[in-house]
């Protein structure tokens, strides 16, 4: 087979493109054989040189081909020239603007497949609602819903699954739960998807019991009931659950090294990664950006470094999301050279790859650096968010950059219409509070759109503390009181300031206090593995 695929690969060069033509099934048998081994420009230059040989399957592989690849515009191009379009081209262009989450174009594009006379089938149907869910668009489920019932496509396993997904996106319970009834037959994707349903609308009761129901439970049912519990907090069930599936595959041992990352248990994500690599599960890059991520979370350099060689050495290709977690695991372990290296090695950069080298070297002090890369992202023509503004005024507290501060503090909403959150108030607090501005400090808490927290007056008393003002350590300490009525640092500031003015009746006040609420002072934390 392997002689005879060569010998059709070379066949068309021994003769020129004008005195040779070959039948349809060859011409699509080549491109098939060039795309298989990654070659789509062969496989596109053979369906360029053969115009009167290929046929509608022809088009619809060359444009699979790019869609497969994120390649969205040489697909759509093709699209365009088809003399012919039949269903499946149509759905193959739903399927491109689906991955590259143009819902827009998504819709525009379903909306032209009915004017052109071509009926939506069950693929159709359901790229559509997956497309719509959590977008502005989702409105218009019970639309799609009808079109389906008119089409007769509501009792279709496909069609009936994305419903259920659909309507539980919308959290309407009962809808989904009467789709699920009206399909005359169910299979494992339309159980899973009611299981999915329910957690959807935070029942997990109903979820567990539905799962016990199902007559039939594979890898993906085990799986969407450990992230259920996962995402409802609930870790060490989600556990229970994974140890008694009988098979595992890498997305159900991925789900839960991520579960624990999320409920920041870093050493059970990280002991659950070795044991699968003893499983013999073969890790992929969600699976290696999550263990970082736990190398992060708990400063573990030398397992970060271990894990590093690991990702390169299983072939699998750069990826922005894996090499940006790394970055984010040498930042927030303290190396920030390797960290440099690793985002200057990354082709592809997006917004949150740069949020990751900014807030790494803000972290550090490096307030210069991380300024400077602030400004080489916006010429390269990313447009920060809230999170880089973030990074940006903690830079500027770290280094006293008061002005610098105030200066992006005002063009968040000015030049970029990001409102202001807690986190920045608390970071123009800190940076006016270290400076000794607490008349700023203040006006600022005082015009805010609402009501400081317990971190932003933590923020406000440190800098009391650091300046020796106990009028207004005092008056902090209270707030923080009011909204946590045994917080800490209320106590052990105001006992610094005091001691330090002399005043140690009070601070022996302070203390006899924090025995009787049982308040212990925070303690100290080191970076060391």
């Amino acid at each position: 087979m392997r002689g005879v695929k060569k010998l059709l690969l070379q066949s068309p060069c021994s003769c020129s493109r004008n005195m040779c033509s070959v039948t349809s099934l060859k011409l699509n048998f080549m491109i098939n054989a060039h795309i298989n081994d990654n070659n789509i420009n062969h496989a596109r230059k053979l369906f360029d040189e053969s115009p009167t040989s290929r046929n509608l399957v022809s088009w619809n592989m060359m444009m699979t081909a790019y869609v497969q690849r994120h390649q969205i515009q040489h697909a759509h191009g093709l699209f365009d020239q088809m003399p012919l379009k039949d269903a499946v081209s149509w759905n193959i262009m739903l399927s491109g603007f689906h991955r590259t989450e143009n819902t827009d174009g998504l819709f525009q594009c379903f909306l032209q497949m009915g004017r052109a006379g071509v009926a939506p089938n069950d693929y159709s149907i359901s790229t559509l609602l997956r497309a719509l869910l959590r977008t502005e668009l989702d409105v218009l489920v019970h639309q799609v819903h009808a079109l389906a019932l008119h089409l007769a496509l509501n009792l279709n396993m496909f069609v009936g699954s994305s419903l259920i997904r659909a309507y539980a996106s919308l959290r309407e319970e009962e809808a989904f739960k009467r789709v699920f009834d009206d399909m005359l037959v169910k299979d494992v994707t339309s159980w899973n998807a009611l299981v999915s349903g329910y957690m959807e609308v935070g029942s997990m009761v109903d979820a567990q019991a539905t799962f016990d129901m199902m007559p039939q439970i594979n890898v993906i049912s085990w799986t969407t009931l450990v992230n259920g519990y996962i995402r409802n907090k609930r870790i060490n069930k989600a556990r229970s659950v994974f140890n008694k599936m009988s098979e595992r595959n890498v997305v159900s041992w991925t789900a839960m090294i991520s579960g624990y990352v999320q409920n920041k248990r870093f050493m059970d994500a990280l002991k659950l990664f070795l044991l699968m690599l003893e499983s013999g599960t073969r890790p992929n890059h969600f699976t290696f950006s999550s263990v970082l991520d736990a190398c992060a979370g708990c400063s573990s350099l030398l397992m970060g470094m271990q894990v590093h060689p690991c990702v390169v050495k299983s072939g699998i290709p750069e990826d922005v999301i894996w090499l940006t977690s790394l970055v984010d695991m040498y930042a927030k372990c303290g190396d920030m050279d390797a960290a440099f290296c690793v985002f200057e090695s990354i082709l592809n950069k997006n917004l949150v790859s740069w949020n990751s080298i900014i807030g790494g070297f803000a972290t550090h002090g490096l307030a210069s650096r991380a300024l400077e890369e602030f400004d080489k992202m916006v010429k390269a023509g990313f447009t920060p968010d809230k999170v880089t503004f973030v990074n940006v005024l903690s830079a500027c507290v770290h280094a006293g950059l008061v002005e610098e501060g105030e200066k992006h503090f005002a063009a968040m909403l000015t030049k970029y219409g990001i409102q202001a959150e807690m986190a920045h108030y608390t970071c123009m607090v800190d940076l006016y509070g270290k400076a000794g501005q607490f008349d700023e400090a203040e006006k600022l808490i005082k015009n805010m759109p609402f009501e400081p927290d317990v971190v932003l007056w933590g923020a406000f008393i440190a800098a009391c503390g650091l300046h020796s003002n106990l009028e207004l350590g005092e008056y902090a300490a209270e707030r923080i009181r009011k909204l946590e009525r045994n917080h800490p640092v209320s106590y052990s500031i105001l006992s610094k300031i005091q001691g330090e003015k002399g005043t140690w009746g009070s601070v022996n006040e302070l203390r006899d206090m924090m025995k009787e609420r049982k308040i212990k002072k925070q303690k100290a934390i080191s970076w060391v593995e």
